[in-house]
């Protein structure tokens, strides 16, 4: 190709990248303006589907909340475009490449090293962030329970596994664009994906302790419901644990973890606390909808093509100067490429959200009507209209921010979807009984 087509690629690539850029920053902006609006226009009017349940004040306090999050997301999100910008255009990664080049390493160490600093760049501008939410923003709702000493911790610990499981799969990537022929980065995408599932299997048994106690879950009548559940639904885990949530924050939370054999149930202490065991037990049933529909699997598939297809274009776009030269970096190296391609590539694909929250929310309603008829969906309504009061989750978000964004649906929709199922079967037999999970599958 020649000198003049790559100087009109590389300015088409800028132009784009910025344009790009500023508007997703502007469509995150606007988006976030309607959410506050429309929090703020209904914060002393609970609906009527949570009138009986969610106190006046407990309404307030959620949207405060809301807003509160909403501000310092506008603020953060600003300062992440211009430190993009800054790396890119600015010529940041470049400098930071040639400062990691006087050091006089092989080349895959000196990528490796490259991409570390990078990361530990961002990690460090993005810190001033995290401190003033965890400190500040959670404290000022009565939610952080983090010390200063934990926080610290939990910080050293993420950098050093960062460092070193991070660093692993880079220098692997690099090692590989140096050393394979042209399908380089089909070899490359093998290597991270087998990665990427050690580390699924992995993280509940080795990595997860580190920053939280795991205890077996102790209630005797809790697990008795959740061995029936589980028995009725041909559903393995390892155990059940209980994690020490409280630590760190008031809110609840639950969820699956692992692969195999390795399969862990969780259960924050704090759910646990807000919690009656048959709402336990319906919120556990939902959870399971997600394995029993194949859900999990779906993401995987999806997960694994993605992976695929962006490493085709890395390929690709790696052997292109105008693909440097268009984003800022004046020396191409395999680590600039890499770099590159992690940072830029969102400034394209942010117009995909709404597909990805749609096709999430999907799967929520569908898990919703699965425990609905598998455990006690009146109780299971209870229980989420609970965890919202319980989390300060609005209940009057803006209908366009929740479709681009919302990975749940909204709390009114999502009841009122509820409700009639759960209307119909108390009038007929009152507490529903729990069939099988086999006339499901």
């Amino acid at each position: 190709m020649s000198l003049s087509s790559n100087q009109n690629l590389a300015q088409w690539l800028t132009v784009a990248f910025v344009v790009g850029l500023v508007a997703h920053l502007g469509v995150q902006w606007w988006l976030s303006w309607r959410q506050v609006r429309q929090v703020q226009a209904n914060r002393d009017q609970v609906p009527a589907a949570f009138a009986e349940v969610v106190t006046a004040d407990e309404h307030r306090k959620a949207a405060d909340y809301t807003v509160a999050r909403q501000r310092l997301g506008r603020l953060e999100t600003g300062c992440d475009a211009a430190i993009l910008l800054l790396l890119t255009l600015g010529g940041g990664l470049d400098w930071l490449g040639r400062l990691v080049s006087g050091l006089g390493l092989g080349p895959v160490l000196q990528g490796t090293l490259h991409v570390l600093l990078v990361l530990l760049v961002l990690g460090v501008l993005s810190l001033p962030f995290a401190v003033y939410r965890t400190f500040v923003l959670e404290q000022r709702f009565g939610f952080n329970r983090t010390t200063p000493a934990t926080f610290v911790a939990d910080l050293a610990k993420g950098l050093l596994l960062g460092a070193l499981l991070g660093g692993a799969i880079v220098a692997v990537v690099l090692w590989t664009m140096a050393t394979v022929a042209q399908l380089w980065w089909l070899v490359a995408w093998a290597c991270w994906m087998t990665f990427s599932l050690l580390l699924l299997w992995a993280w509940p048994r080795w990595i997860a302790g580190l920053f939280n106690k795991f205890s077996p879950l102790r209630d005797a009548e809790l697990r008795g419901r959740i061995d029936a559940l589980l028995s009725r639904c041909g559903f393995r885990a390892s155990d059940v644990y209980v994690m020490d949530g409280s630590k760190r924050s008031a809110h609840g939370n639950a969820y699956f973890t692992g692969l195999g054999r390795e399969k862990r149930i969780v259960f924050f202490d704090t759910l646990l606390q807000s919690l009656t065991p048959v709402q336990v037990e319906a919120v556990l049933a939902h959870e399971l909808a997600h394995f029993k529909l194949r859900h999990i699997p779906q993401r995987l598939v999806v997960s694994t093509l993605t992976t695929f297809v962006g490493f085709a274009l890395l390929g690709w776009l790696a052997e292109r100067a105008w693909f440097y030269a268009g984003l800022g970096v004046a020396r191409p190296s395999d680590a600039a490429a890499l770099l590159l391609f992690v940072l830029a590539i969102p400034a394209f694909t942010w117009v995909l959200t709404p597909l990805a929250a749609a096709w999430s929310r999907k799967h929520e309603f569908e898990a919703d009507e699965f425990a609905a008829r598998f455990s006690d969906g009146p109780e299971l309504a209870r229980a989420l209209v609970s965890m919202y009061r319980e989390n300060a989750s609005t209940l009057t978000p803006d209908p366009l921010h929740s479709a681009f964004y919302d990975s749940h649906p909204p709390p009114v929709v999502r009841i009122s979807r509820l409700a009639p199922a759960l209307g119909a079967a108390i009038d007929r037999h009152g507490s529903p009984a729990a069939p099988s999970c086999a006339a499901a599958s």
